[in-house]
């Protein structure tokens, strides 16, 4: 069996065994971090666009109310009786229930 000397080893293959650790590295931070963080923009924006009148729901300000009304990207909440605010769709940061109709 004839062993290969190090002169003999191509710098190709020298170049691509080098490069292993850190495209491994990248993979594993696109598994871990990149594809986790798309899911929840995914639900988070599934979730935006299927508001409802009823929907109990929190800001990202911590915020409490109850869906009125759903315009174009601005929900109407109650957040009080006779007290209704504006707030920009995406301000709205998780649905807490369902409809309370």
């Amino acid at each position: 069996m004839k062993e290969l000397t190090l002169a003999q080893v191509s710098p190709a293959s020298s170049i691509l065994v080098n490069f292993i650790p850190l495209i491994l590295i990248v993979l594993i931070f696109y598994l871990l971090v990149f594809l986790p963080q798309i899911k929840k923009q995914k639900r988070h924006r599934e979730m935006m666009n299927s508001l409802k009148k009823g929907d109990k729901v929190i800001t990202t300000g911590g915020i409490h109310g109850i869906v009125s009304k759903v315009k174009d990207d601005i929900a109407v909440l109650q957040i009080a009786e006779n007290v209704r605010i504006e707030v920009s769709k995406s301000a709205i940061a998780q649905r807490t229930g369902g409809s309370s109709e």
